[in-house]
This record gives C-alpha cells, sequence and structure tokens, in this order.
C-alpha cells in the first residue's frame, strides 16, 4: 500500500477545512457543492485533498451563520491510485479539526 495512504488511515491526524483561502462562507458553499476540501497538516508541506461529500454519512447541521458547532464530513476520492474515504471532524470556530482516511477495497482489473 502507498506510504502517505497507510500513514493518514492509521490513527487520527490534525486537518484544516476549507482550501486556500478558508473561511466558514467558503466551506458552506463547497458543502453545498458537495465537494469539500480537507488538508492533512501534519505531512511535509500538507496533503490538500478534494473530496466528494457523502451528505448521507456526513452531520452538517452546526450553526454556519454563527460559526460555531462541528461537521462530521465523510466523503470519497483516490489518493496515490488508491481509492478512500476521508473521514473528518471540523470545528467552525476555527476549521481545524481531525481526520483520517479509511482504505476502500479495490476492484479487480477486467
Amino acid at each position: 500500500m502507498d506510504e502517505l495512504v497507510q500513514r493518514l488511515s492509521d490513527g487520527e491526524h490534525p486537518v484544516t477545512a476549507g482550501g486556500p483561502n478558508p473561511s466558514v462562507t467558503q466551506f458552506k458553499q463547497s458543502i453545498d457543492r458537495e465537494y469539500v476540501h480537507i488538508k492533512f497538516t501534519g505531512t511535509r508541506g500538507g496533503t490538500d485533498l478534494g473530496v466528494k461529500l457523502d451528505k448521507m454519512a456526513s452531520q452538517l447541521d452546526a450553526d454556519f451563520e454563527q460559526g460555531v458547532g462541528t461537521v462530521h464530513i465523510e466523503g470519497t476520492l483516490t489518493l496515490n491510485y488508491v481509492p478512500v474515504r476521508c473521514v473528518a471532524t471540523i470545528d467552525l470556530a476555527t476549521l481545524n479539526g481531525t481526520g483520517h482516511l479509511v482504505v476502500l477495497e479495490q476492484q479487480p482489473a477486467s
């Protein structure tokens, strides 16, 4: 398995949300588009991931207007040719939190 994927799927890691210029407004817009940016900050230079949001698995009932509460984000992507699910909990007050990856089963090539 890829070293980065293995490292990020082992335990919880610090993350931040929102893309290059994070704000609660931008984060909410990303959630509405069902595509969010999550950055694992504990890797060399950070690892930015674009995550296709799974709204059914996510818990998004925080107060975005006031910028308070936490959201639970889940979604899928492919990192270094490995299909993964990103799972993160983000505090809206800071847009920081913790997260990890879950490796998904790969389909055999036909």
